[in-house]
């Protein structure tokens, strides 16, 4: 199963309980598929960059996604024939995940290299002694 970030952009004149039963519907879309939803976010009402079928506002929906290639295409699918969803875009993530951890490995054996190579610190010398004074 691969992971994937699937945004899409709901109409603005669209009630907030349409929204919500349009993400029920996706999220059932995808259990039905053998897929899994790991993670849903209503991003809010957003101003879009340039006018998509007349419209420039829009509410923007994330899902983060588990699923086969057809479990994809089932999503797209319904989103493309869903009145109120204006755009879609889908982002396979696998590559994105495994470069971040490769990094992050990376990252921390450099860190170990380094506190290797450094000497420790001297230890703080002793404040000197006051001098004994002879008595006169």
């Amino acid at each position: 199963m691969r992971n994937y970030e699937i945004i899409f952009i709901v109409r603005p004149d669209v009630a907030d309980e349409d929204v919500q039963k349009l993400i029920t519907q996706m999220e059932s879309v995808v259990g039905s598929a053998g897929g899994k939803v790991e993670k849903v976010e209503k991003m809010g009402r957003r101003r879009l960059a340039y006018r998509v079928h007349k419209q420039r506002e829009g509410f923007y929906v994330l899902f983060y996604v588990q699923g086969g290639g057809d479990t994809i295409r089932e999503f797209e699918r319904r989103l493309k024939v869903t009145d109120t969803v204006v755009k879609y875009l889908t982002v396979n993530t696998d590559e994105i995940l495994q470069r971040a951890a490769k990094f992050k490995a990376l990252r921390v054996k450099q860190e170990a290299k380094r506190r290797r190579s450094k000497p420790a610190p001297p230890p703080p010398a002793a404040p000197p002694l006051p001098a004994e004074t002879a008595p006169a």
